[in-house]
């Protein structure tokens, strides 16, 4: 059977760390409460005991993230709630979490945060410090959860949809794998020949004194400057890297680019139902903790990746000031797909607006992933394509400039 490594609260306040054998983790689940501990964290352990420990030094030393991950903040996020539900108070809980933290900056973050509850401020007040780490979403969830008596409670629903979110962009991420490896092999496969292949036939070409096929010339021309000029290439790629981003990190910049990606048949369809997916989520969630709803879509439109979208909000939160509502606003951006303004136009109007949000994001995480085989129907075969003709042109080429040859001969 497997070995699992698990984390759990003891009936004593303490936090217990050990390895158990069992078929599964719910099973592993059972047996610690048999035992009277709440379970934090269950994994499969990469080892014995003894090995782990000297494991995860390596990976600390050599691997180590240097600031605070997304992936630390909803782990800590949701075993913060584990300790608060199981009646520890809040110094405490932090207290703990800074013992069993693996991962520096994540300790010297959770201190802070300790050392200022400690010197009377809220979580909130102390998370809000550290905006650079939590962002306004998390602290205004935080506040609500504080002032409605229920914080750990409220941290777990926190932690469920912050876990949702990840699990749509990490399926974006997987999906992207396949297409980069292919562009990449592509790019490689175009400069080897271009560099190693060509330049054999170059000599040829030139001693035969005849008048090279354009195609042939073409390709003869731009390997022998790639050969001659690759430094140039490589500090362009570099200098482009360094330049782009901060080119696009301009707000009217990203806003162009952001319009464009939206009109882009396939691709927009899918960004626009990440998007939506994500702001039915997260607002969602802030009316579920006590945030009024133009705070929440305030808070929302920091959270959107998409500036086009995002900016649409302004609109739809003037209006709702105005007392004409929010899903009619919504619906005449016409940006937001009609699905969706249609379901939160019916939660409106029946006092129901939270949960039908939280209907929404079900519904567009499914249409996510239809969205994502979809655009990866289409997406890989053109690339396969487009990568044969560029090598096949390359080598159609070479082959021009050799029957021109045999010609010249016979």
């Amino acid at each position: 059977m497997p070995l699992y490594r698990y984390k759990a609260v003891t009936p004593g306040g303490e936090v217990a760390v050990g390895e158990l054998e069992a078929a599964n983790q719910a099973e592993i689940v059972d047996r610690l409460r048999d035992q009277g501990m709440m379970p934090m964290q269950i994994g499969e352990s990469a080892g014995g005991a003894a090995s782990a420990p000297r494991a995860r030094g390596a990976r600390r030393r050599w691997f180590a993230p240097r600031h605070v991950t997304r992936d630390q903040v909803i782990g800590l996020t949701r075993e913060l709630a584990t300790l608060l539900n199981a009646g520890l108070p809040l110094d405490r809980a932090l207290e703990m979490l800074i013992g069993v933290s693996l991962a520096p900056p994540l300790t010297a973050l959770l201190q802070g945060v300790r050392d200022d509850v400690r010197g009377g401020r809220a979580l909130s007040q102390a998370l809000e410090a550290r905006r650079e780490v939590f962002s306004r979403f998390y602290v205004n969830i935080v506040r609500a959860g504080e002032a409605g008596g229920a914080l750990g409670d409220v941290l777990a629903r926190l932690a469920d949809t912050m876990e949702r979110n990840k699990e749509t962009r990490e399926s974006v991420k997987s999906a992207l794998i396949y297409p980069t490896i292919l562009i990449g092999v592509a790019a490689v496969s175009v400069v080897v020949l271009l560099i190693f292949v060509v330049p054999q036939f170059e000599n040829t070409f030139a001693q035969a004194g005849k008048a090279l096929p354009l195609p042939t010339a073409v390709v003869v021309a731009v390997g022998s400057f790639f050969r001659h000029w690759w430094w140039a290439v490589l500090l362009g790629v570099i200098a482009a890297s360094w330049w782009l981003p901060r080119r696009f990190a301009k707000p009217a910049v990203r806003r162009r680019l952001d319009a464009r990606l939206l009109r882009l048949p396939i691709v927009g369809d899918l960004v626009t139902k990440i998007e939506v997916a994500r702001f039915a989520r997260t607002l969602s969630t802030l009316l579920a903790n006590g945030v009024t709803l133009l705070s929440g879509l305030a808070i929302v439109k920091e959270t959107m990746g998409n500036g086009v979208l995002a900016g649409a909000l302004d609109g739809v939160i003037a209006r709702l000031r105005e007392g004409k509502g929010f899903g009619r606003p919504l619906a005449d951006t016409g940006l937001y797909p009609r699905l969706a303004t249609q379901m939160i136009l019916v939660g409106e109007e029946s006092g129901r607006l939270e949960e039908m949000l939280a209907r929404v994001a079900d519904v567009y995480d499914r249409e996510v992933q239809t969205a994502i085989k979809r655009f990866l129907a289409v997406l890989e075969p053109a690339l396969i394509l487009s990568l044969a003709v560029l090598i096949g042109g390359i080598v159609f080429s070479i082959l021009l400039g050799v029957m021109g040859m045999s010609e010249l001969v016979g």
